[in-house]
């Protein structure tokens, strides 16, 4: 015999895995601490600076 199955339960359970595994994402994307975003700012404006000294031709400036 097979086994009885509550299709509602299922279907619950079916949404809050789902909503469990966004969840997991976010965390993963938007879970850094202040620290974590500060650091990666400085080392994007540390890259930044180091390519444009690293220039041959300086750009114009037509202020």
């Amino acid at each position: 015999m097979a086994e009885i199955v509550n299709l509602r339960q299922v279907r619950k359970r079916k949404a809050k895995d789902a909503e469990e595994q966004v969840a997991a994402q976010n965390r993963i994307l938007f879970g850094r601490t202040k620290t974590e975003k500060k650091f990666e700012t400085a080392l994007t404006a540390k890259a930044e600076r180091f390519l444009d000294d690293s220039r041959l031709e300086k750009p114009l400036d037509d202020k």
